[in-house]
């Protein structure tokens, strides 16, 4: 991840800025945000991703890139009101479980985001806050225990 200033607006006492946001992920995928930072709350101004997110990968997005835009600013999780227990503060992702149940989760998780229409690798990165990669592997896991059918028909 790469964070930039792009501008700044003073005004009064108060100030805006503009920051440059870029994930690039191994398997090619990309994505660009600029984003406004304006008394220690952090806004979407542009959003462009290859391949497209969904409205549920918005939020996880806002939750990888809160931090480190504030930590560029100069403002640390400290600085928000309320001591960092503010409403815009990033929400804890409990521990996914490892083993049978994990995959038991995963599989549950990949089944309703097809019946929903939605990219279920995209549900299960989202669930987890695991990367493409480990969610893969996730998927792969509980198709070999029998939880998800095989991605291809043997003929």
């Amino acid at each position: 991840m790469s964070v930039g200033p792009a501008w700044e607006v003073r005004e009064d006492e108060g100030a805006a800025s503009w920051f440059t946001v870029r994930l690039a992920f191994a398997d090619g995928a990309r994505i660009d945000v600029l984003a406004v930072v304006c008394e220690a709350c952090v806004f979407f101004e542009d959003v462009r991703a290859r391949p497209a997110l969904s409205p549920d990968d918005l939020t996880v997005l806002a939750d990888w890139i809160e931090e480190p835009l504030l930590a560029a600013c100069g403002l640390g999780a400290d600085s928000r009101a309320g001591g960092g227990t503010s409403a815009g503060a990033r929400r804890a992702r409990p521990a996914w479980p490892r083993g049978t149940e994990g995959c038991r989760r995963a599989a549950g998780v990949y089944r309703s985001a097809q019946e929903e229409g939605r990219d279920p690798v995209l549900a299960v990165m989202s669930a987890t806050g695991y990367g493409r990669r480990q969610a893969l592997a996730l998927i792969g896991q509980a198709r070999e225990t029998g939880l998800l059918t095989p991605r291809h028909a043997r003929r």
